[in-house]
């Protein structure tokens, strides 16, 4: 039974950040594979300035090239937006029923569980590996405590990863050379189609 890691995202765009914690979790820990699951519309997120999902799969697609260990999924094209994880890791289990699914996060969406739908369910079928983000501290809140407090966490003391989305596409929107922190595949799409210059 191959052990899966989940890694949820806009990837709006995948840059090297995303893969070094990916390859990270793949190596550091006892997930077999990394799938980058590619949301079309987070429920806690703007759709302002996100690329149409097939482009954002894509780029995820030349990002992890022929990898077998690290790749994409397309799980939640097809079906009503936004997407819910819990409704995401039903299909996933029916679909594949040999393998175990881990949730990797970082530590802000960590403390973002009490918004998500079915928490409770979620936290209590599904473990969670946890990478560090900078300058994150969790907020008081009864309810997340109690949801913390049922889930099966793993702290993995992955790279620190200063690197966004925002930032990648706020610097390209200024005119920056942005090759240095993504693929350089992905780089030369993103240029070819204009992507994020206005």
């Amino acid at each position: 039974m191959a052990k899966i890691g989940l890694f949820f995202g806009s990837f709006n765009p995948i840059h090297i950040g995303h893969i070094a914690i990916a390859g990270y979790m793949k190596e550091f820990t006892d997930l077999d594979e990394v799938w980058f699951v590619v949301s079309p519309l987070n429920p806690l997120k703007k759709k302002e300035t996100l690329l149409a999902d097939r482009h954002r799969l894509y780029l995820v697609e030349l990002a992890t090239g022929d990898n077998d260990a690290i790749r994409p999924s397309d799980i939640e094209f097809g079906h009503p937006a936004p997407s819910y994880t819990i409704d995401t890791m039903a299909r996933l289990t029916e679909k594949y029923p040999h393998h175990k699914f881990v949730l990797v996060m970082g530590e802000d969406n960590l403390y973002t569980l009490h918004k998500w739908k079915n928490a409770f369910e979620l936290v209590s079928r599904f473990p969670i590996y946890v990478y560090p983000r900078p300058d994150i501290a969790k907020k008081e809140n009864p309810q997340l405590d109690e949801i913390l407090s049922r889930a099966t966490i793993r702290l993995v003391k992955a790279p620190l990863m200063d690197i966004s989305g925002t930032f990648i596409r706020n610097s390209i929107r200024k005119g920056k050379n942005m090759s240095y922190f993504l693929h350089p595949a992905v780089w030369k799409y993103i240029e070819e189609m204009h992507f994020y210059e206005k």
